[in-house]
């Protein structure tokens, strides 16, 4: 059988003094497009954020390719490569589209400057923005700015093996645009996905119905700390199970209390 990529044993997290994950145990696979979905505040960017290491669970555990998920920050070494598009892009606004995207690698590797220039364009064109990196974020539309988020997340030294980007993690990556601008973002993940080099194993964060359905293989429903349905986005048409027919049809009266 399969090693899962990234699994969730029974992890319980508390923010705030309020109990947002309850014993949640779920396993995604390599190759898999997942979607995680369910109603503002069930614990959906806090799960991204226990998988990148960014925090680390009360009880329980969060493995990585096989290990033990490490905290950034606190000495340890996960053995995957993970990018992360921040919800609302988290550009920095002092510093220009080239700047932003290479941070990184500019912080963090021994590589010299033009290496990294010649990087940074590569990422840049992968994601239809070649050419703009002398601009700075308040000069981006939105789309644009989402898209210079995910160039930041693929960049990676393609003569470095260790550096291969494993999982690619997207928190509400069409939030807020309009519907092509949302459909340019939903293209680029599926056609990284389909690259090698790059990230065949992604988990995205999404209100949009959009990009449920044009983005995931599979999805798991968050409410009241704990996964309430899990399945195949095709089952999201077929399944009479009333978390997800309150959440897709978007009506206040079920399962979900929908405003807390």
């Amino acid at each position: 059988m399969q090693q899962p990529i990234i699994e969730f044993r029974d992890v319980y997290k508390q923010l705030g003094g309020r109990t947002i994950l309850d014993g949640v145990n779920f396993a995604i696979y390599p190759g898999e497009a997942v979607g995680i979905i369910g109603p503002s505040g069930a614990g959906k960017s806090t799960t991204l954020r226990l998988i990148a290491g960014l925090l680390a669970p009360d009880r329980g555990e969060v493995w990585v390719q096989g290990k033990p998920q490490v905290l950034v920050g606190e000495g340890g070494v996960s053995k995957a490569h993970i990018g992360m598009v921040f919800q609302g892009s988290a550009l920095f606004d002092s510093l220009t589209v080239a700047e932003n995207v290479g941070f990184l690698l500019s912080e963090h590797s021994h590589l010299p400057p033009q290496r990294v220039r010649d990087l940074v364009e590569l990422s840049l064109e992968r994601v239809g923005l070649k050419g703009i990196g002398d601009r700075y974020p308040a000069e981006l539309s939105g789309g644009m700015r989402r898209r210079v988020a995910l160039a930041r997340a693929i960049i990676e030294d393609p003569d470095a093996e260790q550096d291969d980007l494993d999982i690619l993690l997207y928190d509400e990556p069409t939030a807020g645009l309009d519907p092509v601008a949302s459909r340019v973002i939903e293209d680029l993940m599926r056609s990284l996905q389909k690259e090698v080099q790059h990230s065949a194993t992604y988990v995205v964060v999404t209100h949009q119905e959009s990009t449920i359905r044009r983005t995931t293989d599979r999805i798991f429903l968050l409410y009241n700390g704990k996964i309430q349905w899990q399945g195949s986005t095709q089952e999201l048409d077929t399944t009479d199970d009333p978390y997800i027919t309150q959440f897709m049809s978007g009506n206040p009266t079920g399962p979900m209390v929908m405003f807390e």
